[in-house]
């Protein structure tokens, strides 16, 4: 979800200086309403586990494409499926670009030995140079974020409007390399809660998440969990009025980034160096693992990879020091 939240601010600054420009994402269903407000930019599906997989659904689905009759294709994703309908597309002659990651540059930031350690292109930089090979260069410094959404009866009857300053909180993250223990979550819940001054709002997705964010909210009178109550373009709504986000190295951040919701991220054994930073947001909202305790962070791109002894690296970011940054942003 978070490379493809991380599209919006590319997408905005191409229709803003291209307005003539007819978009078509291919996307998964979960993740449509992602795109819905945008003006000149129409979503689909790809159904990738029923009638669009394998090489045979590929097929189907690019017959399906043809029908819209594009100019070129933007492959933002350059993996195995998208590699496939570029050779379709190479039938017709269609201007195809695909994503330059930076593979070597990663493997580069992420060893353990000789270690390059230097901000990379930010991924939002890599989508913009797909859309330049294709003819169509955009800035990114002045693009437009997405509007503020208007909140649905079923959101504000769960939430309930009042003075208190709305905090966002997303707990969870796919991996454990990228994800604040859940008992010093708890602690800055506490913190947070006992001020009387914030409610506190979760985020989470799976059953077990569900679950661990009802006891966090049971617990403590002005927190309360969404987990599980709304679907996507309703959680949009309601992230997109909050005051501010906590969240992982997810794609919590991005979706609230896109709205320009003030975002404080924690990073475990991943870095803002390897281009996943959220959009627009200032460099001192990350609070990062202790890398002279870590001297390896970051040990991979996306978490899934920790040496020995890096599982407790998130420790080293205090719960006072969450606590203490949120409400210096707020009070700001």
């Amino acid at each position: 979800m978070g490379d493809v939240a991380m599209m919006i601010p590319v997408l905005r600054a191409l229709t803003e200086k291209y307005p003539g420009l007819q978009l078509t994402i291919l996307t998964k269903r979960l993740f449509l309403p992602i795109f819905s407000g945008l003006e000149n930019v129409n979503a689909i599906e790809a159904d990738v586990k029923n009638a669009h997989k394998g090489l045979v659904g590929l097929w189907r689905l690019y017959q399906e494409l043809k029908k819209h009759q594009f100019d070129a294709v933007a492959d933002l994703h350059n993996v195995l499926r998208s590699r496939v309908l570029k050779k379709y597309f190479s039938l017709d002659r269609i201007a195809f670009a695909q994503i330059d990651k930076g593979r070597s540059e990663k493997r580069a930031l992420t060893r353990s030995r000789n270690k390059k350690f230097e901000q990379l292109k930010t991924t939002h930089e890599r989508y913009a140079e797909v859309f330049t090979a294709l003819g169509f260069p955009v800035e990114l410094s002045g693009a437009k974020l997405l509007e503020r959404r208007q909140l649905s009866d079923k959101v504000l009857q769960l939430v309930k409007q009042d003075a208190k300053k709305w905090i966002g909180i997303a707990p969870f993250a796919a991996h454990e390399g990228k994800m604040y223990p859940l008992h010093l979550m708890k602690e800055v819940i506490k913190n947070l809660n006992n001020t009387e001054k914030y409610k506190i709002l979760l985020f989470g997705g799976g059953s077990k998440e569900v679950v661990q964010l009802e006891e966090f909210s049971g617990e403590f009178d002005h927190t309360l969990n969404m987990a599980g109550k709304l679907n996507l373009s309703e959680e949009l709504e309601l992230i997109s009025n909050l005051d501010i986000m906590l969240s992982m190295d997810s794609g919590n951040a991005h979706l609230a980034a896109n709205y320009g919701i003030l975002v404080v991220t924690l990073w475990g054994v991943t870095h803002p160096y390897a281009g996943f930073y959220p959009f627009g947001q200032p460099m001192d909202y990350a609070l990062m693992a202790d890398r002279e305790r870590f001297p390896l962070i970051p040990t991979s791109v996306y978490g899934n990879k920790m040496p020995k002894d890096y599982a407790i690296a998130m420790e080293s970011i205090e719960p006072k020091a969450v606590v203490e940054k949120l409400q210096h942003i707020l009070e700001a």
